[in-house]
């Protein structure tokens, strides 16, 4: 998947230096890293709020048929996804708790920002099916029993405060998780909205005001679902982490002591909260490889919490087969290799990306 040259590979110290020599250079090192799934995203937490939901959810549907309230049927909608994602995330934990074996060197962690995709292509449906119906409604607005609307809101809303605070408690650096979140913070926001709805046609008898609460629903649906979609969008391109400039931490590196340069720099998540690094090394001629390489995952875990970093390092117009040098002082690569870096080449000094 990406191009850069491995030395050999001892599992189980993946702390220990490696040497990957034809004639004499390369360096290439696995930092120190766990991969197993946090002890905090505790499934415990997550099954007391699909309880929660489900429970309510069921009875809410019947209320909202009685009262004729679209409000409550799109609360009671969005819990359905509410329980659907929890279930998801679940499963998807579960999954990406399994070791890399075979195929799957990463093992499954992605399938926890697939759950994570997944929830917000819901949450963004779901809004425009609940959009086209509240504007329909808006024109020719239904009777509707505001003190049933009423009361059914506000249990939801502590239905779902109890909910958000179950699924808080678990591990929100996980997209996943975060995901199952959102889909229960919206609908906490929408039974706000549809509370307030009801009271006011319970007042008033403007019926219109469950069309509108439930647009209110629709707009929070949107904002968390395109929030969910970019970012598991983003991990699936395997863009650099959110807050990361590639270029900087290029930069940063090529400062680090006897570095003479760093080329084929790639920056990556694996699964949220878990980025990974990987890329080549010059350093001066004579300089002690296995310390730069030490200082540089010291830097890198230190700077910007990356623990999973693969450095090749090599000195600078070392005559090694096709070995790939991109300085201007050092020696043409040799055919064969690439014929240039894989994105910006960081050097000491002023220089352009």
């Amino acid at each position: 998947m990406r191009d850069h040259d491995h030395g050999h590979h001892d599992h189980g110290h993946p702390n220990d230096s490696r040497s990957g020599h034809d004639g004499h250079s390369g360096h290439d090192s696995h930092s120190g890293h766990s991969h197993g799934v946090s002890a905090d995203a505790d499934r415990r937490w997550l099954l007391i709020g699909l309880a929660l939901i489900v429970g309510f959810m069921s009875v809410e549907v019947v209320v909202g048929v009685l009262a004729h309230s679209l409000a409550l049927v799109s609360d009671a909608a969005h819990m359905l996804t509410d329980a659907a994602s929890i279930g998801l995330a679940l499963f998807a934990m579960r999954l990406a708790a399994r070791p890399a074996k075979g195929g799957y060197t990463f093992g499954l962690k992605r399938a926890e920002i697939l759950s994570a995709q997944a929830n917000g292509v819901t949450l963004l449906v779901l809004s425009a099916v609940l959009a086209f119906e509240a504007i329909r409604r808006l024109v020719s607005p239904p009777e509707v029993t505001g003190g049933l609307v009423l009361a059914t809101a506000l249990v939801g809303v502590a239905v779902n405060i109890a909910a958000a605070w179950s699924i808080s408690k678990a591990n929100r650096t996980s997209l996943n998780v975060e995901g199952a979140f959102q889909h229960i913070l919206t609908d906490l926001y929408g039974f706000i909205a549809t509370a307030i709805a009801g009271a006011v046609v319970l007042a008033t008898g403007f019926a219109r005001a469950d069309a509108i609460a439930s647009l209110v629903v629709v707009a929070l649906m949107l904002k968390a679902g395109t929030g969910l979609v970019t970012a598991a969008s983003r991990i699936f391109l395997e863009a650099a982490p959110a807050g990361v400039d590639p270029d900087a931490v290029g930069d940063q590196m090529a400062a680090v002591g006897n570095v003479v340069e760093v080329h084929d720099l790639h920056i990556w998540e694996i699964t949220s909260g878990q980025a990974a690094l990987s890329a080549h090394v010059l350093v001066v001629p004579g300089a002690d490889c296995h310390k730069v390489r030490r200082d540089l995952q010291e830097k890198l875990r230190a700077d910007h919490g990356v623990t999973h970093a693969t450095l090749q390092v090599d000195h600078l117009g070392e005559d090694a087969h096709d070995l790939l040098q991109i300085s201007a002082h050092a020696p043409a690569a040799r055919p064969g290799h690439c014929e240039g870096s894989h994105g910006p080449v960081h050097t000491t000094g002023a220089h352009s990306h």
